[in-house]
């Protein structure tokens, strides 16, 4: 496995700057993101297609510090019932595909979108629940109309691209938060499809990472390292599913927190060890989003238990057995 940093974190500070501080703390990769709610501060597709030069100066950044490319991050939601909504993020998406076959890059990390509840929307309707019997129906327009098409489309599209690896966050919100949802698009798709394994998301909704991870098996394309804290008081109260801002953090059932801080080293070790058991050995990108800890504190933990936890060496021959 190899530790990577995703960099829209400092998007503040110019790529360089970026790449040579992580690169100084032991981390081997960094997850780019190409537009959609990541932004292009650090990446500006288009641009670098249209400019050899420009192109050539952002390889550079990467070989000059011994950093690898992770992925390509372009999270939106391309079946926004509102049309316009949706062609920018599809627009985004697709010139994040060009640009990963340039960079030859198999994967790109994105979220599934979330469509409205019937063609007349114009916002976004996520179903939490199956009755009344109109949830149902709406899951139904969402998957069949809209959802599957569109992927089955943009999954013929990416392979097209050279990009054999589209990396959806399982993301409460979107109609694929949680492994089986995410399979349920795999098997309708094809394997192209598969997870951005954050198990930040999957904490607080009551999921075992670990039996999520012996569940999918070759379906994860990638894995975000986040942690979440469950308040056990709040939770008591309220329940999980929580609509305070996320800056409310006294009364929230829950904060995402930097590595550690939700739960410990022996979660996260055995979180690695399921990754291993079922083969993946490629990217751990943290995403750093705890709002109790600075930027670089919550960046550095992050680090320092990943560095303890993760499995970075091959497999050795088992001499004893």
């Amino acid at each position: 496995m190899k530790l990577s940093v995703f960099a829209v974190l400092m998007s503040d500070k110019p790529l360089r700057e970026v790449a040579q501080l992580l690169a100084a703390k032991g981390v081997q990769a960094l997850e780019i993101g190409t537009g959609g709610f990541p932004g292009q501060a650090h990446c500006k597709p288009d641009e670098l297609l249209a400019d050899k030069a420009k192109l050539a100066e952002f390889r550079a950044v990467f070989a000059d510090n011994g950093l690898e490319i992770a992925a390509l991050s372009c999270h939106g939601n391309p079946v926004h019932p509102n049309p316009d909504i949706a062609a920018g993020f599809h627009k985004d998406f697709v010139s994040t595909l060009r640009l990963a076959q340039e960079l030859q890059i198999p994967r790109v990390v994105t979220f599934s979108g979330c469509p409205g509840g019937s063609a007349a929307d114009q916002t976004p309707n996520w179903v939490t629940c199956p009755w009344p019997d109109d949830f149902l129906d709406v899951l139904n327009y969402q998957w069949n109309d809209v959802l599957i098409p569109y992927w089955a489309k943009t999954a013929k599209l990416a392979a097209e691209h050279g990009v054999d690896k589209i990396a959806l966050e399982m993301h409460p919100g979107f109609c694929v938060y949680n492994p089986e949802t995410c399979l349920k698009l795999r098997e309708a798709v094809g394997p192209v499809v598969g997870a951005n394994f954050d198990p930040s998301h999957l904490f607080w909704q009551g999921i075992d990472p670990v039996a999520a991870i012996r569940y999918m098996g070759d379906a994860i394309h990638y894995f975000h390292a986040k942690d979440t804290a469950v308040d056990p008081i709040n939770t008591a109260r309220n329940g999980v599913l929580d609509t305070k801002h996320y800056g409310d953090e006294a009364n929230r059932s829950w904060l995402f927190r930097s590595l550690g801080y939700g739960h410990s080293a022996m979660v996260w070790s055995d979180i690695f060890s399921a990754l291993r058991l079922v083969g993946y050995d490629g990217y751990v990108s943290i995403e750093h989003e705890d709002s109790l800890m600075s930027q670089m504190e919550g960046l550095d933990k992050a680090i320092a238990m990943l560095k303890q936890t993760m499995i970075f060496d091959e497999r050795g021959a088992m001499t004893w057995a």
